[in-house]
């Protein structure tokens, strides 16, 4: 069992007050309530560059994330731009792809008298599979991992080595087309123009940021659960139609991204809690 440390308070308010480097952070902790306010962006914005994230990230990087930094109409307009890569996980060929690279990563693992399992496993992994996805090469992989485990906070480089590569990436795109996720920002259109340098950025900042840091964390914590836990691996074992079902609670309980902020333009109530 996992405690749960927001219990008392979602049973009594539904809401918390914490502080996140000097803001007051009002937090829903009903499902209910999250739901509610996630659908009413009149209410509840995203359209807060930099405080999506919490803590904000005004001294890691310079660029809106698209498209999730955005409120509809907007947002489903830049999502039509990204939305084919981020369907591929859906085609049987770039599945088989994907699980070749986990078969080997399992078997070297499974060769080595220990491995540290963040830095040699999952960020290995996932940046493998993240050059699959959007159509790069593969060994664009070990300049990423070059990057450490977190791409704004890992040393001190403020996510500045991002920023320079997708200025590099998209560059090369502008001169060199192809069939690759850079290519595609730079050939897209929005609302009838091209795509400005800002907006890419802002695609490519998202894409890393939310397709990597978060994807080593989750690999890493449930590989940590599981030798915690022998019971449940044996349990899976014994039936793998458990495993999308146990997939799911992973990814729920060891959840990497804690926080989804949302603005409110103006004065709003929700679980008796004045915003």
């Amino acid at each position: 069992m996992i405690d749960d440390p927001f219990s008392t308070p979602r049973k009594i308010t539904g809401t918390l007050t914490c502080p996140f480097r000097g803001e007051e952070i009002t937090m829903l902790l009903r499902h209910a309530d999250v739901r509610a306010a996630a659908r009413d962006w009149q209410t509840f914005s995203s359209d807060d560059p930099f405080h999506i994230p919490i803590p904000s990230e005004e001294d890691v990087r310079s660029v809106r994330q698209l498209p999730i930094e955005t409120d509809p109409p907007e947002h489903s307009e830049y999502r039509k731009i990204v939305e084919p890569f981020f369907l591929r996980p859906k085609d049987p060929a770039f599945i088989s792809r994907i699980t070749s690279l986990i078969d080997a990563a399992v078997t070297h693992a499974s060769s080595c008298h220990e491995i540290e399992i963040v830095r040699d496993f999952a960020l290995p992994l996932q940046s493998q599979a993240l050059a699959h996805l959007l159509d790069l090469d593969v060994a664009e992989a070990d300049r990423w991992i070059s990057w450490g485990i977190h791409v704004f906070r890992d040393g001190t480089s403020k996510g500045q080595q991002l920023e320079d590569y997708l200025r590099e990436r998209l560059e090369h795109a502008a001169t060199h087309p192809g069939n690759d996720f850079f290519s595609a920002l730079h050939a897209a259109r929005y609302q009838g123009r091209p795509l400005t340098q800002e907006e890419k950025l802002g695609f490519g900042n998202l894409t890393f940021a939310g397709g990597r840091d978060t994807v080593i964390h989750t690999i890493a914590c449930a590989m940590h659960y599981l030798a915690l836990h022998p019971q449940a691996l044996t349990w899976l074992r014994e039936d793998s139609s458990r495993i999308i079902h146990a997939t799911e609670e992973l990814l729920r309980v060891f959840m990497p991204l804690t926080h989804i902020a949302r603005l409110s333009p103006k004065e709003a109530s929700i679980a008796n809690t004045t915003i």
